[in-house]
Parts: structure tokens; sequence; C-alpha cells
């Protein structure tokens, strides 16, 4: 297969671990910068251009499309998409994972677990929205925030109404979330691909520290998962509609509740902590997915013929 990989570094861990993969297989495999794409939106032939060169020919495309360029960076993978380039993880999906409030809206609605949030734009409401998630101590977050920065643990209420003050004050989105103490400043990251949990480590937050992001010096381990904390990472992914995804689970007294669903999740720590070649897992997956689809189009095409 011809696969590009939309990536903004080349020698990322990650991006090199999905290159080094797609050799060893067989595969002729491109790193594209998306920023440094450019397109040609017409129905008759979509094209991308590239430094100068038409990008063409490619059977599949794998998306790592930092939180930064979420809007430019899917704008090429739709573009791709309407070339009839298997993407590993549709645009729409991806979109929908970066909006942290739209992803908590659907996960409530298919009735997963996650932390009690809160939402307002009124500085007025903040008392009574902190009232609704329990009170203090509680996370706020910013919608926009990645690898743990803009999260912050308010440990009282003056501190909580402070906090949501100065980010309403910047004009910012934030959600207001429980915190879940008996979590211990440990989360879950379960790797999902297809329609199931491939890998899965347990990250610790360093002393007295409650994000556990392995950015923000954290720590990881292979985590050995129950049955209900697999078949809720599997979910939580095929809500979002995910093929390729991190889910993170905290482990709550009323059973597992999802943080976050990330689309471009990093290979290191996970690959490290499980023991798992996690980059031949996703490309085994995408053979499999890209050859099906090839066979149901030659079918299409062989009835449409008849």
């Amino acid at each position: 297969m011809k696969i590009a990989i939309l990536s903004r570094n080349k020698k990322l861990y990650s991006t090199r671990r999905l290159v080094e993969t797609a050799v060893e297989r067989g595969h002729e495999v491109r790193v594209v910068d998306a920023l440094r794409c450019y397109m040609n939106i017409t129905s008759l032939k979509p094209s991308i251009h590239y430094r100068g060169d038409v990008l063409e020919g490619f059977d599949a495309v794998i998306p790592r499309i930092g939180a930064s360029i979420t809007f430019y960076g899917t704008a090429v993978l739709r573009q791709f998409e309407m070339m009839n380039v298997f993407p590993l993880n549709e645009s729409v999906a991806v979109t929908r994972s970066r909006d942290k409030l739209r992803s908590a809206q659907l996960l409530a609605r298919k009735g997963v677990g996650m932390p009690v949030t809160g939402f307002a734009h009124n500085p007025d409401d903040i008392q009574d929205l902190l009232k609704q998630v329990g009170g203090s101590p509680v996370v706020i977050k910013l919608l926009e925030g990645t690898q743990g920065i803009g999260v912050v643990l308010a440990e009282t209420q003056k501190a909580a109404e402070s906090v949501i003050q100065a980010f309403m004050g910047l004009k910012a989105n934030i959600m207001v979330q429980e915190f879940i103490k008996e979590a211990g400043g440990s989360d879950l990251r379960c790797f999902v691909v297809g329609d199931k949990v491939v890998a899965a480590m347990q990250r610790q937050g360093p002393e007295g520290e409650f994000r556990s992001n392995l950015h923000r010096g954290g720590s990881a381990s292979l985590a050995r998962l129950t049955p209900q904390e697999r078949a809720t990472a599997v979910r939580a992914a095929k809500i979002m509609g995910l093929e390729v995804c991190g889910v993170d689970l905290l482990r709550s007294n009323h059973g597992p509740v999802v943080m976050e669903v990330n689309s471009s999740p990093g290979l290191e720590g996970i690959e490290s902590a499980s023991g798992k070649d996690v980059a031949a897992i996703i490309f085994e997956y995408l053979e499999k997915r890209v050859t099906e689809l090839a066979k149901r189009t030659s079918r299409s095409n062989t009835r449409g013929k008849g």
C-alpha cells in the first residue's frame, strides 16, 4: 500500500515507529505536514498539493493531527477522504473527539460513566454550577487544553470561584468536573484498535500532582483491566467514531469513568509499559480494513456492470 502519515514532525517517536513499521511490512510511506498542504476543492477532481507536488495514488492516510492544528489538519484529512483515500480515523471523528464539551455530551447521552460535569457562560452562575458538580474540590479544564495544560484543581470554593472568574474574564471556554479523589492521581490509558483494547497502562502523577500525564512528569506501568473497564473504553471509542484512539479512564467508587478520548495517542509510553508492538497492531488493522474496502468496492462495481 501507499500510505500518507499526517504529522508535523517526522522525528517524533510515534511518527518514526509508524514509518519504520510501514517499511518493514512492505508499504510505501510518506510523512506529510498538514500545514504545508494546499488544496484544490472541486467536484470533478479534488487534489492536494504539497511542496510543489501533487499528492496522489495513496491507499490510506494515518492522521497524527496535533490539537493546535485541528481545524486545518482535519480539512486536509477531509480532502484525502474526498479523493477516496481510506482514513485510519475519519475527519469527523477527530473533530468530535477534540471538542471536550461535545465529547462529554455524547458520552453522557449514551450512558457512559464520566465525572459529573458542568458548563456555564455567565459569571453569575458560578456558585450554582459548583453546587451541581458536588462542590469543592473541583477540576477546571480549558476546552482547548491538551497534555494536562489548562487543567486546574481548585481545592476550596473560593479558589474555584477565583479560577473560573479568571478564565471567564479571558473569554476562555471551560468545563468544571467533580474531583475523583479515590483515583489517587493515577489514571488508565486504554489503547483501542478496532473493537478491542490492545494495550493498557496505568499512569501515576508525581508526588503532589493530580495530573498523571507523562508530559507532566508522570510514570507509566503495565495495567490489568477489568472486563468493565475494557468494555467502557471500547464503547467510548465507538461513540466518538474512532478506529484507533487512547481512552483515559479513572477508577472511581462507582466504576470506571471516562476522562478523555484521544484521537492521536502517543506510542512511546504505551509500548514501553505494555511491551507490545502497538504500531504493528495498528498496521495489521489498517491492512485488514483497506483489503475489506477494496473487496466491497470490487463487488459493487461488478454488480453495477451486470
